[in-house]
């Protein structure tokens, strides 16, 4: 299996909704590796890599998150697999 690498924009009502928290715990059950932030226009952005299955399966579950979310649109850009990081944090 390989490694990928994805950048996500998720709009709706997506932040005040333990949105980044709950992605965060998604992933690291996952064992995906990467972060997860609130952007000052309302979405949340999502940099997530690690084996292919696992980040889909990540990037299935951003396009509803936790039950109090309201996901409208997720935006996903594939990139290059860095192997940067060595957890999933929530950054600000």
């Amino acid at each position: 299996m390989s490694n990928i690498r994805i950048h996500l924009i998720i709009e709706g009502r997506v932040q005040g909704v333990w949105f980044r928290d709950s992605t965060r715990r998604k992933a690291v059950s996952l064992g995906v590796f990467g972060w997860v932030r609130n952007r000052p226009d309302g979405t949340v952005e999502v940099v997530a890599e690690g084996p292919e299955d696992q980040v889909k399966e990540l990037t299935s579950w951003c396009n509803h998150g936790p039950p109090a979310a309201g996901v409208s649109q997720v935006h996903e850009t594939q990139l290059e697999w860095q192997g940067e990081f060595k957890v999933f944090d929530i950054v600000f």
